[in-house]
This record gives C-alpha cells, structure tokens and sequence, in this order.
C-alpha cells in the first residue's frame, strides 16, 4: 500500500516539478522498490539519495516509509545544508542519510546517486579484516575500486562527513563502511543499483564461500582479476542499456506503483 500525501490544495508533485525532476523521482522510487524485492531493506533505516544535475540539492526517501511504500511523489528534496526543499508526506528525513549522502555528494559532484544498505552479507563483510575477497566474478565488478571506511558509531557527526570524504577519494565507487554496511554510487540511478547489486552479490558469496573454511577459497589470479575488471568496465557494455529497462519491466509485471 502506498503512502498517502499529506492533503493540499496546491498542485501535484508532477505539476510543480521539471521534467528532469519527476523523471529522477521515478527512477530512484524504482530503485526502492527494486531494493525491496531484491531485500535490500533494514526497516525503514537505509537510504538512497538522487542529485539533480546542476543543483545543490537531492532527492531521498521518507523518514519512516518502509522501501515498498516510495514512489515518485513522497521523495524529499534537500539542499546541500539539509534544509527541506519539498516533503509531500511531512515526515522529513532520516539525519544520518543527510550525513553520509550530503558528504558523498559534495565530495563528488559527478554522482547523481548514491545508494547505502545493511544487508546481512554486506555487514557481515564489513566486519571481516580480510574485506573483500576477489574470490567470485561478482566481486570483479567492484573489488579493484572499492574503498574502506573505519566505524565510528551511527552516522550522526557532522565531522565524519571529512573522514568519510576523504576515505571514498576520487574514484572510487564503492565503499564498506565496516561494521555497518555497504555504499555505491553512480553517475546515474541505474548504474549505482547495479554496482550494489554486484557488491552485494560478491559479499553473499564471500560469506558462503568462507563458511567452508578459509583455507578452501581460491582467491583468483591478479591478472584474472584485472582482465574481469577491465571486460566489466569496457565502453558501451550492452548491459548498461539493457538492465535498468528490463528491471523496470519487472516492477510492472508485478504491479509496483512505482512511478506515481
């Protein structure tokens, strides 16, 4: 069932937004609702962000909207400072998503979307000194890339943001938050739900795979390695245009109100 919006008399989010805007709205509630499915979700307590190009501002969800509720029309629009630009439903917004998305975001103007979760896999990864293992094509998508940062308690310090920022450099597209969780980011919705995918992917088979013993892992060759990294980031990989439509097509086979 989805959220209702607070009553008003002005018009609807669709009305009163750009075009640019409602387009990135569908696209980040899809992915809510893709990460829903995929069981992504922690309660209500993670969150996935969407900068508008060329603003100071972003989108994110609801604070106390479980990821199944979110469509379009209840994500909150936020300036740089976390100051509500719009809230339809009034609940405003989780602080520590401020926090961790606002850093990401100011530290790397070329992201249009950062997505940060708990799952099982990736907090159980987190925790393992050895982080992650480049033990699975899966984890090829990420591993060469992925960056680390230390636990220092929830989310709540503005001062982190710093740490945060300079732990996720200037490449890097992913990051283990240890202890906690994982994030990516991307220059577009689609492409940070499909490098979770495979980060999440990767930390579920490094769990599976060290359940037999460390010493049954084959860790595979750094030129494998490197071959699989550069194969999954070659330019016009078809499956950058092929994906995120073929995940959409699955929310409307299943009726996911996604896009309202």
């Amino acid at each position: 069932m989805s959220a209702v919006l607070k009553p008003s008399k002005s018009k609807s989010v669709k009305e009163r937004v750009s075009k640019e805007e409602w387009d990135l709205r569908v696209d980040l509630a899809a992915a809510y609702q893709l990460a829903a499915i995929f069981k992504w979700t922690d309660l209500i307590y993670t969150h996935f962000s969407a900068r508008l190009l060329g603003h100071d501002e972003f989108l994110i969800n609801p604070y106390g909207l479980m990821f199944e509720e979110i469509t379009a029309s209840n994500l909150i629009r936020i300036d740089h400072d976390g100051k509500v630009l719009d809230d339809p439903t009034g609940l405003g917004y989780n602080e520590a998503g401020f926090v961790i998305h606002g850093c990401i975001h100011e530290a790397r103007p070329e992201a249009q979307c950062v997505i940060h979760t708990h799952t099982r896999a990736g907090v159980a990864v987190s925790a393992m000194k050895c982080g992650l293992l480049p033990i699975s094509q899966h984890a090829m998508r990420v591993q060469r890339e992925v960056s680390y940062h230390d636990y220092e308690g929830i989310a709540l310090d503005m001062d982190e943001r710093t740490r945060m920022a300079a732990d996720i450099g200037k490449q890097s597209r992913a990051m283990i938050l240890r202890n906690h969780g994982l994030l990516t980011l991307g220059e577009s919705v689609r492409e940070a739900f499909e490098l979770m995918y495979y980060l999440d992917c990767a930390c579920q088979i490094q769990i599976d795979a060290c359940a037999g013993g460390m010493d049954n892992v084959i860790q595979m060759s750094k030129s494998a390695g490197d071959a699989a990294a550069k194969q999954f980031n070659r330019p016009n990989r078809p499956s950058q245009y092929k994906d995120w439509p073929a995940l959409l097509r699955l929310l409307e086979r299943k009726g996911v109100n996604y896009a309202s």
